[in-house]
């Protein structure tokens, strides 16, 4: 306990001097900086190689201090109350008075937040005096950080500070819902489609064909380990790696199991941590079986389909 308060008042002085942070969250691991600074999220871009017109998800530990920046509806009410703490952001409406960076919006009307469910995290931002964008704490398009030793796989020493809360327990990134017009899924993730759907009281659509980028995670090409992955396979080739969520009677060393029992939540927590690993062991390409598509398989599905795109 000790030792999270003195690792809490250290990413607290570096957040406080704009520099960035890296931070533990229940979906991966977020690269930090204060929110309403124009030097301190320009860093994020920076150091992400992300495009500029992909906007950010800022990270609050209280309705009071959203109600600084954003306006609020019933819909937001009910999803807040069933699911905050949680694996769910809210794209809003932004008040014209808030000081949300325009580097974090994108110059948009609208604002995607979140209040993350990592105990660590809570502590660091009740400390804080501003709320912070933290998209994944990784190069753009590579996969997603679930520990902190994939954040200094991703970064070294090009960032300050890495605040540890353990392994990720998720392990995929938040589901994202629109709030603007008529409620909608903008990205699948941590947050089932089926348990959004009963609390709205209607048929919540996924919209995946916006021509512009609403919010963080709607890239045609994203979460990629950098070398090809065939999808719906029988059976690989003695080179590539073989992504398995069903146990089976193989001979080699070049097969994975994200789950033996086809628990897809499971799975689901597994992928980030194995592609990663699928890398590091110099494998030129991946082959994945067929993962149901429901639940946490669509999210899986989702991943995988846009990771191929390499």
């Amino acid at each position: 306990m000790k030792n999270n308060l003195s690792n809490i008042k250290k990413a607290k002085y570096y957040l406080d001097k704009n520099e960035c942070v890296g931070i533990p969250t229940e979906t991966v691991y977020g690269l930090a900086a204060n929110a309403y600074s124009n030097v301190a999220t320009t860093k994020i871009f920076r150091l992400k190689k992300r495009p500029k017109k992909n906007p950010l998800i800022v990270h609050y530990h209280s309705l009071k201090m959203l109600k600084i920046d954003c306006e609020i509806n019933n819909f937001f009410y009910k999803l807040y109350k069933r699911f905050c703490p949680g694996p769910i952001t809210f794209v809003l409406k932004l008040k014209k008075n808030s000081k949300i960076s325009k580097n974090v919006t994108n110059g948009k009307k609208t604002l995607a937040v979140r209040f993350p469910k990592n105990s660590v995290t809570i502590k660091l931002l009740k400390n804080l005096k501003y709320p912070l964008a933290a998209p994944s704490a990784n190069i753009s398009n590579r996969i997603s950080p679930v520990s902190k030793e994939d954040v200094k796989d991703e970064f070294g020493k090009k960032i300050k500070f890495i605040l540890d809360g353990g392994r990720s327990k998720i392990g995929l990134e938040s589901t994202i819902v629109s709030l603007i017009n008529k409620p909608e899924i903008l990205r699948l993730g941590g947050t089932e489609v089926k348990k959004i759907k009963k609390i709205i009281g209607f048929n919540i659509k996924y919209n995946n064909k916006k021509k512009k980028i609403a919010s963080p995670g709607q890239e045609k090409v994203h979460y990629s380990p950098g070398i090809p992955i065939r999808l719906h396979v029988t059976k690989a080739n003695k080179d590539e790696a073989f992504l398995l969520i069903k146990k089976r009677k193989l001979s080699g060393k070049n097969f994975y199991y994200l789950s033996k029992d086809k628990n897809l939540k499971n799975a689901a927590k597994n992928l980030y941590k194995t592609l990663r690993m699928i890398k590091k062991r110099k494998f030129k390409s991946i082959a994945v079986e067929k993962i149901p598509n429901k639940g946490f398989g669509e999210v899986i599905n989702d991943r995988l389909f846009r990771a191929s795109k390499f």
